[in-house]
């Protein structure tokens, strides 16, 4: 019987890898793909990898719930062994977040890093809406902290707090002008299908042109949201 669970990739004496190719969901309910993540799979996961001493973390997202990037960067930051993050193509969003788990994060120049403020859709009344933007505000606080934890040297974080304000996409080179990260070669990006692009504003040309991102949002999906108060 297949596991529930993601599965754990070429695993050896002394490292195991993982990879996060769709979007950070709240659970295994919230999955519309197999490649889809939830906190729960990163537990099962490290649990098989509980011996290694190097863990190899693969992103290529476009982000998801916030509520679960956290937890899952808290699990990563947990783990004992030494942890290298290779940007395959995307880490946008919370995705971003859980790229700072890393002890070395590896993003090529044509790779890209995505910031921006928690957001979320919302119905209800006036109440409601104050209660959320002081909610959002405060998830927005430790987010940049996990963001002032991989500064470089000298760079100042209301720098990085305005570019979340203001959606930046990053590329590699770009990337490592504010953050700790190593610059690998251009490569081949990896196609990147998300949900969450359909709510980003400045999609770079190179990852717009997939009909996923032009596709309209349906409307039961827009109702799903609306419900389950998703944060993104």
């Amino acid at each position: 019987m297949t596991s529930k669970y993601i599965q754990i990739k070429n695993l050896t004496q002394d490292s195991a890898d993982i990879y996060f190719y769709g979007d950070i969901v709240n659970s295994l309910w919230d999955k519309w793909t197999e490649a889809d993540t939830a906190p729960e799979d990163v537990l099962a996961v490290l649990d098989q990898a509980k011996d290694k001493s190097q863990l190899n973390i693969f992103i290529n997202s476009g982000g998801g719930s916030v509520f679960a990037g956290i937890a899952i960067y808290n699990i990563l930051k947990r783990y004992h062994g030494y942890k290298t993050v290779y940007v395959d193509g995307l880490a946008a969003s919370i995705a971003s977040v859980i790229a700072m788990a890393g002890d070395k994060i590896i993003i090529p120049a044509n790779a890209y890093l995505m910031i921006h403020k928690p957001w979320n859709m919302l119905a209800g009344n006036s109440n409601d809406f104050r209660k959320v933007a002081d909610d959002l505000d405060k998830i927005e606080v430790g987010i940049m902290n996990v963001y002032a934890d991989k500064l470089k040297d000298g760079v100042d974080i209301e720098v990085i707090r305005q570019m979340v304000n203001e959606e930046t996409w990053l590329d590699g080179n770009e990337a490592a002008k504010y953050f700790n990260i190593e610059i690998a070669e251009a490569n081949n990006v990896a196609a990147c299908i998300s949900e969450s692009f359909k709510n980003y504003i400045h999609v770079p040309e190179s990852l717009s042109n997939s009909e996923e991102v032009h596709n309209e949002i349906d409307q039961n999906e827009i109702l799903k949201m609306k419900l389950q108060l998703e944060l993104l």
